[in-house]
């Protein structure tokens, strides 16, 4: 998929010592009647349930964070049905997984194998905890599930009804609680990147918070704060540039590695100077929803200056979207229409600058690219070998945050844990409060809108937002708004440009979930519609259970409005 460079990439990478002793049968024999006979085959069967395509966050093109030209997906277009595949693909994969899961466990509970109980235990917390993320998943996505915890005929698993999901969010959080109970903090190899206590309780209070069990989802969170395990890393922007795959604010991340076909085509993301297409670009809504330096929004900050729209925003705006008139991967980067030439800081010369429509008809529609994550490494070979981040230490205090907001437990380690995110981001410590403007509100009501325009800041660009915008159930407010751009070129010069109006003509509205307004600049006609985004909030909170297992299994119903 290409839409993301923190979602669903994944490849996991285990060293495996080889004994010399050992009748192996071929990996293509193996089953359960000659499988799971030593450490080996049990580590190879567990390695197999961290394969790339069973873990991952969704996509930033099914939300208002993203534009790509003129184009919509099935979400964004309310087009979504059974028949797409990635409605199939995720269900399938999720399957496979727990299906696979299943077996493991099953195995290992009848085996003879001579291991230690706490390394047996070890190893059917590996299962559990991917069997309880695959459930986890399913569930946020289509809501009543298939659900099965034994080795299943494939007669039986297609003759199975659907589960209530509360029922199945039970059986996910007791799978979680034996992973948090067995699984070891940490792996003497740093290079191994798989499930550990601190994974287990993270992805427990992730999917607690989805399903609004807001005592578990704090609960989970803070024993995960209270491992002492991880912290912040002390720089917001180089967090998540290939270097850093082993900061310890990751919880839980896979590299990614070109040699294994585990990297990303990054051409649509990449500026045009740099050989890329700008398609795949930032959305003018995300840059308006960074607050100021003020901590307040565009709409009601005082230094906000809507033809400087990056300067006096919270720094994680700078750092998530390329600042215009900044160098980025070796080249001025200049989206204004009169800027046809930039300088090149590595030639040391002026050349044709290719970013600005000014000169490239397809230069980035909206005048964005994206910076986060994105290095020098990406314009070398066209590829990318960040870690896929699925979940991390700010996501933990921020989780922690809204359950004991909407629990109304509200106390000064709510306040703190919300300040350490954004005091990261200005790279100052949480106690410096003359540094970052500090969240010290005690209302509920306020404190929930700031967090939400936190969670938006702090994740962009990660595969959060879908699943924020679906549980916070505001799909329908910031889905069913048009996609803007910038006019096409005459127009920009005499109507934008020319009036002294660059970058944005005037200042969005900006609702309490952090949703610009850009409608009163459209009507002006002072911007451009690229798309016109659509959700049917009659069933779109949910996904349609795909055709082909309604067609193939008559006790499985169809999710409302599908």
């Amino acid at each position: 998929m290409k839409n993301s460079i923190y979602i669903i990439l994944i490849g996991c990478i285990i060293a495996i010592s080889a004994c010399n002793d050992l009748d192996l049968a071929p990996l293509s024999e193996g089953s359960t009647e000659n499988w799971y006979s030593n450490e080996v085959e049990i580590n190879m069967s567990i390695n197999d349930l961290y394969k790339p395509v069973f873990w991952g966050n969704d996509q930033v093109d099914w939300t208002d964070d993203w534009t790509y030209r003129e184009t919509l997906t099935a979400i964004t277009s309310a087009t979504i049905n059974g028949e797409w595949g990635t409605v199939e693909g995720l269900w399938s994969n999720a399957y496979k997984g727990i299906s696979r899961a299943n077996t493991i466990i099953h195995n290992l509970e009848i085996s003879s194998i001579n291991l230690p109980e706490e390394k047996m235990n070890q190893y059917i917390a590996e299962a559990r905890f991917a069997r309880a993320y695959q459930y986890s998943k399913l569930v946020s996505h289509f809501g009543d599930v298939v659900f099965y915890q034994d080795v299943l005929e494939l007669e039986e698993a297609y003759s199975l009804g659907r589960t209530n999901k509360d029922i199945v969010m039970e059986a996910v959080y007791e799978d979680f609680d034996f992973a948090i109970a067995h699984l070891p903090v940490t792996y003497s190899n740093d290079e191994i990147k798989r499930g550990t206590k601190g994974a287990a309780l993270a992805f427990k209070a992730r999917a607690a918070l989805y399903n609004e069990d807001w005592e578990i989802a704090r609960e989970a969170a803070l024993a995960c704060i209270n491992l002492g395990e991880y912290q912040l890393f002390p720089n917001y922007g180089d967090l998540f540039l290939p270097e850093n795959r082993s900061a310890s604010e990751l919880i839980f991340s896979i590299p990614r590695s070109t040699a294994l076909n585990y990297d990303l085509s990054v051409r649509g993301y990449l500026p045009r100077n740099n050989g890329g297409y700008a398609a795949y670009d930032p959305s003018w809504d995300l840059l308006a929803s960074y607050l100021c330096t003020d901590g307040l929004p565009v709409d009601e900050s005082a230094v906000f200056d809507p033809h400087e729209p990056f300067q006096n925003r919270d720094p994680r705006c700078g750092y998530t979207i390329v600042p215009f008139q900044t160098e980025f991967l070796g080249i001025m980067y200049q989206p204004h229409p009169d800027s046809t030439r930039v300088y090149n800081f590595n030639t040391g010369a002026y050349q044709a600058n290719n970013d600005t429509k000014g000169n490239q008809l397809y230069a980035s529609f909206n005048g964005l690219v994206w910076k986060k994550g994105i290095d020098q490494t990406w314009v070398d070979d066209f590829s990318a070998e960040n870690s896929a981040i699925i979940i991390r230490y700010a996501d933990v205090l921020l989780m922690y945050a809204e359950a004991s907001i909407e629990l109304n437990q509200i106390d000064q380690t709510v306040l703190d844990a919300m300040n350490q995110v954004r005091a990261r981001a200005y790279g100052s410590a949480v106690d410096e409060a003359s540094s970052y403007p500090e969240i010290s509100s005690q209302s509920q009501e306020e404190l929930r809108s700031i967090l939400r325009m936190e969670r938006r800041m702090e994740f962009a660009f990660e595969g959060l937002r879908y699943m924020d915008l679906i549980r916070w159930r505001v799909a329908e407010d910031a889905l069913n708004q048009p996609d803007y751009g910038l006019l096409d070129l005459a127009e920009l010069k005499t109507k934008v440009v020319d009036k002294g109006l660059w970058f944005f003509p005037s200042v969005p509205e900006i609702d309490e979930n952090g949703i610009p307004d850009f409608s009163a600049m459209a009507d002006q006609g002072l911007i451009k519609q690229l798309s016109n985004r659509q959700f049917d909030a009659s069933k779109q909170y949910l996904w349609p259970i795909p055709t082909k297992e309604i067609l193939i299994n008559s006790n499985l119903t169809q999710n409302q409005g599908y």
